[in-house]
């Protein structure tokens, strides 16, 4: 036991999950034990072995077997970045066909305080039922990062990563105090 509060990092398939060890560096620095849990697509993108040394924490993303512990302490918080299209209406229906998504739906109950980085194109952010997914969301207790913590002028846009640590230390330790 460190003594430092214990994110669990959702991240979904989406180009930013291919930088992610930035992010959970920067979270390390902020305070953080990070333990990451991923979609099974973002799983390939990403470099488990180097995330799992790098926090100490094995990268969950698939189911654990029948008398398998969770190799995870306790969650004090949720940020869910890059949340995308697919997780935040899978999550919103209480869908619970991946790891992540099961972790996110026990946990959205909880108050644990939980942030989200949408990430997902414009066309796809148009469809009739994503904002009233996220209202749902929200009205459960998720908070959303603003769109500022993304840089759209770039070709495959990306999160500006400090900017998501400022927000997750404000939200996020919201609670302790």
């Amino acid at each position: 036991m460190t003594g430092r509060p214990v994110l669990y990092l959702v991240v979904c398939a989406a180009p930013p999950a291919q930088r992610i060890g930035e992010l959970v560096e920067l979270l390390m620095r902020d305070g953080w034990t990070v333990c990451v849990i991923a979609t099974p697509t973002a799983a390939t993108w990403i470099d488990r072995q180097a995330l799992a040394e790098q926090t100490g924490h094995p990268v969950r993303w698939r189911p654990r077997l029948p008398g398998e512990t969770d190799p995870h302490p306790k969650a004090d918080a949720v940020l869910v970045v890059p949340a995308t299209f697919n997780t935040l209406n899978k999550w919103a229906l209480g869908i619970n066909d991946t790891v992540a998504l099961g972790i996110l739906n026990e946990l959205l109950g909880s108050g644990l305080p939980i942030l989200a980085s949408p990430y997902a194109k414009e066309s796809l952010t148009a469809h009739p039922s994503f904002g009233g997914h996220l209202r749902l969301l929200a009205t459960a207790g998720v908070e959303f990062t603003k769109t500022d913590a993304l840089r759209p002028s770039e070709p495959t846009a990306t999160f500006r990563w400090p900017l998501i640590v400022a927000r997750a230390g404000r939200h996020l330790r919201a609670s302790d105090a």
